[in-house]
């Protein structure tokens, strides 16, 4: 009986900080990849390991002249000597935006575009580990760096000003290419950081490229599970030489490609099709 009573309880309610929440409340998806992005030691090795890597090679490929971590369709065909530049992606793989994904997850919120800016316009996201590392040695070798972000246009001051609290090297907006970027002969296609990258090869050899999505090192214009395994495929060989992929569990385009890329679907029906996307073997 003393059992059945306890069960009871713990059907009716659940005590967290103190405060009494429903057993109903639906369980969060994101619960696993937040905490594990927050708390494990696995994670910061990841990235400490990934950034140490592109280390031990920056100046082999610093002093290499056909070393170019453009896909051949993004670079600019010239003789002409060009500087030598790094490419990093800002969320999740030079700041760290976990906070934002916990506040959501203690809510029980959903990601909007308002939350999310009130989030960038603190200008408190964290540096990862091993960023700040990889980037002053590139300073330090003469390797200009360049920061291409996806954050709204109307982020882009709040954005370098995190930067610059967290000791990124940054002058201004000229290293800073965010969603608003407009590059001269190049056409956009939505969110693709492809006539970012152009405009810098324009301008500089792109040594390395870091990210923690497909679409920080190549455009992604079929966003499927095959078709992005497919396009990738070419640049294997660069992986861990050229491009260096950080670890992110919380969102992406990997999980627009498991739902067709329909964020109008329910939680429900999402969450059915990722369930249908598990392998059993």
């Amino acid at each position: 009986m003393k059992h059945l009573v306890i069960l009871l309880l713990c059907a009716l309610s659940l005590t967290l900080n103190g405060q009494v929440r429903s057993a109903a409340v639906s369980p969060d998806d994101n619960l696993n990849a937040t905490a594990w992005s927050q708390t494990s030691i696995e994670h910061n090795l990841i990235l400490i390991q990934t950034y140490k890597t592109a280390e031990n090679q920056l100046i082999a490929a610093l002093n290499d002249p056909h070393w170019n971590a453009l896909t051949p369709d993004e670079r600019t065909q010239t003789n002409a000597p060009r500087k030598p530049a790094v490419i990093l992606d800002v969320d999740e793989t030079v700041l760290d935006n976990s906070p934002f994904q916990s506040d959501l997850i203690k809510r029980h919120g959903q990601f909007n575009e308002a939350d999310w800016g009130a989030w960038c316009r603190k200008a408190q996201a964290q540096a990862l580990p091993g960023a700040l590392n990889f980037v002053a040695l590139a300073s330090r070798l003469g390797i200009d760096v360049f920061y291409i972000s996806n954050r709204a246009k109307d982020l882009d001051q709040a954005t370098i000003q995190n930067l610059k609290n967290q000791g990124f090297p940054i002058s201004g907006t000229e290293q800073f290419l965010g969603l608003g970027t407009v590059v001269p002969g190049c056409e956009s296609v939505g969110t693709e950081k492809g006539c970012r990258r152009i405009s810098v090869g324009r301008t500089h050899r792109v040594l390395m490229q870091f990210g923690d999505q497909l679409g920080d090192f190549m455009d992604v214009l079929n966003n499927t599970v095959s078709a992005r395994n497919a396009q990738v495929q070419p640049y294997l060989n660069w992986i861990g030489q050229r491009w260096f992929v950080l670890p992110n569990p919380m969102y992406g385009s990997w999980e627009s490609a498991l739902i067709n890329n329909n964020w109008a679907a329910s939680i429900e029906q999402r969450r059915e099709q990722k369930i249908d996307a598990l392998r059993d073997n």
